[in-house]
């Protein structure tokens, strides 16, 4: 009896080991240790546009993704809700203007107050309170007024497949997958359907790439990047 028993437990300690090793030797698992996480930017413009952002905040919590949106201040009015749940899910909210007629360079400092001092208001009565909330310019145009009045960061953007021009989802797939690296601040816009197909098979593509997707916020914080007022973030490492 001893004999079987010292058998069977050499037979199993052998077959543990034999597995043990081999998991720890496989060429796929060392290749995942080794690889260094990558992180990426969604963000997105224009918003919130109702049924098409709602869309895109149900594929974008299935997917455990946040993102940052930054809002119109006239459509923040519409779609309270919408930014409540942007809020409540975990995704930076920003500012955009209030009504992206033209841009904000070369304005009066009472126009600049009407865009984003009413934008900000909205948002954060929306929200409850102040919150610190960071700037995309509209057209990405910056000048020094703006850097001198704006009293947040600026981000803007490495990687932009003109969604709002082409509005082809699968030029805007292959046009943000070969262009994305690690730190990048992808440019997209919540309000157009064939914006949303692609921005979430992209998500999808991507995570199979092994990229990870943050906020701005947190992109520059894993990267040691404390924003500083005024300054303009193009990536997590490179801004002016």
């Amino acid at each position: 009896m001893n004999f079987w028993k010292t058998a069977v437990c050499w037979a199993v300690t052998g077959l543990t080991t034999g597995l043990l090793l081999f998991a720890l030797c496989s060429p796929g698992r060392a290749d995942v240790a080794a690889e260094e996480p990558k992180y990426v930017a969604l963000t997105f413009d224009d918003g919130p546009k109702g049924r098409i952002t709602e869309t895109l905040l149900d594929g974008l919590k299935e997917r455990g993704v946040h993102a940052s949106f930054f809002l119109i201040g006239n459509l923040a009015e519409q779609y309270p809700e919408l930014v409540q749940r942007m809020a409540r899910e975990g995704h930076q909210i920003g500012l955009h203007s209030y009504d992206h007629l033209a841009p904000l360079t070369g304005i009066t400092r009472a126009e600049f107050d009407r865009q984003i001092g009413q934008s900000r208001t909205i948002i954060q009565n929306i929200l409850g309170g102040e919150r610190e909330m960071m700037l995309r310019p509209p057209y990405g145009k910056v000048d020094d007024n703006l850097r001198s009045w704006c009293g947040c960061p600026m981000v803007l953007w490495s990687v932009d497949p003109e969604d709002w021009y082409y509005q082809d989802p699968a030029r805007e797939i292959e046009s943000v997958c070969s262009a994305a690296c690690d730190g990048a601040i992808i440019l997209l816009h919540d309000t157009f359907p064939e914006t949303v197909e692609a921005a979430l098979e992209i998500i999808d593509r991507l995570h199979q790439e092994g990229y990870y997707f943050v906020t701005v916020e947190e992109l520059l914080r894993l990267n040691g990047v404390e924003p500083q007022t005024g300054v303009c973030y193009y990536s997590a490492g490179q801004w002016k």
